[in-house]
């Protein structure tokens, strides 16, 4: 039981009541005792001390045995307590059931008195065989103490109704503590029983049913934990139907290749090699389907490690303008099948910055394909760049179908490929973002559907330091 959280918020409400308790039943038992017999030792003093004075004041130069008399023959009537007259060594002269004694009284009051003051006792004697609480006031004649008045009385009636009281504290308090632990019973369901469903949820949901849905009854941190968990479930559905999207895309781009190969292998080895223009044919259109394939399983590949984090870039001094002129002139030369022209605008400095040179050239490289395949036939797609605030933007811009509303905010994320029917993993971009991303940038996309999509690349740029003639260093580029 101690296992579970009701267990446990028993167990500390449980120690916690009983610590209180057990508190205020000492603080309680304190009080009671101290006003009793604070109370009781107050009479019997104010008895004691008036009994004394009066001697003092009126029989001054009577012997000790006089006053003894005088004082016994004139005690309230009905005095519970046992008075005693007690000589300077503490012997009885007489007490109030006539008894003398030779036994000497040494206990505290006696003492206090014996040196002039009031003195008080509270303890157990053993002549009574019982507890006791004595007062104790000297008796003086002409400034010299010759005697003790001592008044005292059984201390048991005080002790049995203390210990009467103090067991009704312990009853209320064990009721109290027994009605703490119901009440704690009932909240602790009230607490785990929400909990315990939102368990239940998160289990079918490691199963895979994302159908169960939590029901927030609370407006606490239990009903902030049902809706943390719905948003949750609807995440993972969504991850869910992308990954399964994105398995039914992978297995039609790996299958349509493969496809391809095959047919024309097949084509090849029945039809010999004696035809040269259909080998010709047959041998591009296998070398170009491999090439896809390649690719694919590259995108796979650099997908994964950027997701277990296993990639890092190898930053060195690059001057981006140079890049995106090798880009401009390996797609001005080299053409594509949709006869879409590429158009350049660069600045004519460098772009200097720190950067994985390969890694960056993947992104562009996937831009510009992506801007391609996208683009009317026979389109144009502008790659442009300029320089801001220690910043380089770099837009892809083309005039293809663009992208609808509700795809724009998803594309970009793994698993998504979009609506478009056009040949692809989907990963291209999600790579790209992360690229950019490790290098301390950011990649924007805006699109108009039936109009086109730009798509922006913001980058750090780096300051060359000045050496220490005052003029800056040449960079490590144009060495």
């Amino acid at each position: 039981m101690l296992k579970s959280i009701r267990g446990r918020l028993l167990l500390q409400i449980g120690v916690l009541l009983l610590t209180i308790i057990l508190l205020l039943e000492m603080i309680f038992a304190a009080a009671v005792s101290t006003y009793y017999f604070d109370s009781a030792r107050q009479i019997v003093q104010s008895r004691a001390v008036t009994a004394a004075t009066l001697s003092n004041q009126f029989m001054e130069g009577y012997t000790l045995q006089e006053r003894a008399r005088y004082i016994l023959e004139n005690l309230v009537p009905g005095e519970s307590s046992r008075v005693e007259v007690l000589d300077p060594e503490g012997r009885t002269v007489v007490d109030s059931y006539g008894f003398s004694s030779n036994q000497r009284i040494r206990t505290a009051d006696v003492r206090i008195a014996q040196q002039g003051g009031v003195g008080s006792y509270s303890g157990y004697s053993q002549a009574f065989r019982q507890r006791i609480m004595a007062i104790s006031s000297p008796l003086v004649s002409y400034g010299e103490v010759i005697g003790t008045l001592r008044f005292s009385v059984s201390a048991e009636p005080l002790y049995r109704e203390v210990v009467k009281l103090i067991g009704w504290s312990i009853g209320i308090g064990a009721g109290v503590l027994a009605l703490g632990v119901a009440l704690s019973l009932i909240i602790a369901r009230r607490i785990v029983g929400p909990v315990k469903e939102l368990t239940t949820i998160s289990r079918q949901m490691a199963t895979g049913d994302f159908s169960a849905k939590a029901v927030r009854k609370y407006n606490d941190e239990v009903g902030t934990l049902a809706d943390s968990l719905n948003h949750m479930n609807e995440e993972l559905s969504k991850s869910e139907k992308m990954k399964n999207d994105f398995i039914s895309t992978v297995s039609h781009e790996l299958r349509t290749p493969l496809t391809s190969i095959k047919g024309w292998g097949e084509t090849l080895v029945i039809g010999g090699l004696d035809d040269e223009d259909t080998t010709r044919l047959g041998l591009g259109v296998i070398t170009s389907e491999t090439d896809r394939l390649i690719g694919l399983v590259e995108d796979l590949l650099d997908f994964s490690k950027y997701q277990a984090g296993e990639i890092r870039m190898r930053s060195v001094p690059v001057d981006l303008n140079s890049l995106l002129r090798q880009l401009d002139l390996q797609y001005t030369h080299s053409g594509n099948k949709r006869g879409v022209t590429l158009h350049t605008l660069l600045p004519e400095g460098p772009m200097p910055m720190h950067a994985d040179l390969n890694r960056l050239k993947q992104v562009f490289v996937n831009l510009i394909d992506n801007a391609i395949k996208f683009s009317d036939l026979n389109g144009e797609v502008r790659l442009t760049a300029a320089c801001a605030d220690l910043q380089v933007r770099v837009s892809v811009q083309d005039d293809g179908e663009g992208i609808p509303a509700e795809d724009l905010e998803k594309i970009g994320r793994r698993f998504y490929k979009g609506s478009s029917k056009m040949s692809g993993s989907g990963l291209g971009l999600a790579i790209s973002k992360e690229i950019v991303r490790l290098h301390g940038g950011l990649i924007k996309i805006e699109s108009e559907y039936g109009v086109g999509t730009t798509v922006t690349v913001t980058l750090p740029l780096v300051v060359d330091e000045p050496s220490n003639d005052g003029k800056p260093d040449k960079p490590d580029w144009l060495l």
